[in-house]
């Protein structure tokens, strides 16, 4: 099969190679997939460029986490039904050398989702690490319905899938962005408001908009930065989900202020997450694909060959959507 791998961390043009590799055969309770499109996600950047773990003590790494395609084979203990069946997986490269960055993948079954027919393979690549990250940080603390969130970096690839299940849910949506241009799209997507942090104050907004009130739930992706705006816009008993603190990495937390708001911190992976809590996002995922409630973004598109500009294209940032890798 064609794929594409490096052997050791560095510059993407300087480290990915693409050519001929072994085709994987499933083994048992296992099904491969014949994938047609492979999402890049910042973690797999940093994979490669070796400020995450990427497994290269045990060799070369097929790189990429999520993709789409048909599955081609099964292992034992999986029902051959399953054969034919448009799919999106996830978790291609957790604890695991091979990701979806080749013509074919083996995975767990349960790591591998039905596809409706109406879905492109490019947007079925889209969904594994955002659209599930973005489901736990929104459902993890109970019932949506009512209650008023704050979703920061909300034209991100986690924070507009958030905005649209806590909206499609029943949640007041404020939003907040960091370039102007991002406004109207996250307007769209649903929010109610939406703040641009670098030239708006965002506590002082979110009181106004709240008439004092503040929110409810917190969906983050700046913890560390975000944390001291963040105790101040919540409520009593509101809670703060996160999934990064890129820019912070080790944040000093307030105590006291926290305590004394009884605030609930919890944050993300959506690697470890319960498997319960994989189960009903994918159940979701699949009901909201279904009755086409998403909008989706697809910010760049590159041949397998290309692999290292997809690469550099999430590394230069300021691109919504996701960036895919087509696999011929």
């Amino acid at each position: 099969m064609q794929a594409a791998w490096f052997e050791k961390p560095g510059p993407a043009h300087d480290v990915l190679q693409v050519g001929e590799w072994d085709t994987p055969t499933p083994k048992a309770n296992e099904v491969r997939v014949r994938l047609h499109a492979s999402a890049v996600n910042p973690s797999d950047v940093k994979k490669r460029a070796g400020v995450q773990p990427a497994g290269l003590e045990s060799g070369a790494v097929i790189p990429h986490s999520d993709g789409a395609g048909v599955i081609d084979a099964v292992g034992h203990g999986t029902s051959k039904a399953r054969i034919g069946e448009r799919v999106w997986v996830y978790q291609a490269q957790y604890q695991r050398r091979f990701g979806t960055a080749a013509q074919f993948v083996t995975l767990p079954a349960q790591c591998v989702v039905t596809l409706p027919k109406t879905i492109s393979f490019e947007i079925g690549a889209c969904l594994g690490i955002p659209a599930m990250t973005a489901h736990r940080a929104v459902f993890a603390n109970g019932a949506v319905e009512g209650k008023t969130f704050l979703i920061t970096g909300a034209s991100g690839r986690v924070g507009y899938y958030a905005l649209q299940w806590a909206k499609w849910e029943g949640a007041k949506v404020i939003a907040t962005v960091g370039r102007g241009e991002c406004a109207k799209e996250v307007s769209d997507a649903g929010a109610d408001h939406v703040i641009d942090f670098r030239k708006q104050d965002v506590a002082s907004r979110v009181m106004d908009l709240t008439d004092g009130a503040g929110v409810d739930q917190i969906v983050d992706v700046e913890f560390g930065v975000n944390l001291e705006t963040s105790v101040k816009v919540l409520k009593t008993g509101g809670a703060i989900t996160s999934y990064s603190s890129t820019q912070s990495p080790e944040p000093k937390l307030p105590f006291y202020p926290m305590m004394f708001r009884n605030i609930t911190v919890r944050l993300v992976l959506v690697y470890n997450m319960p498997e319960s809590a994989k189960r009903q996002a994918t159940t979701h995922i699949t009901e909201y694909l279904e009755h086409d409630r998403f909008i989706h973004r697809v910010a760049a598109i590159h041949p397998l060959e290309d692999i290292a500009k997809a690469h550099e294209t999430i590394e230069r940032g300021g691109s919504s959507g996701a960036v895919i890798v087509r696999i011929s």
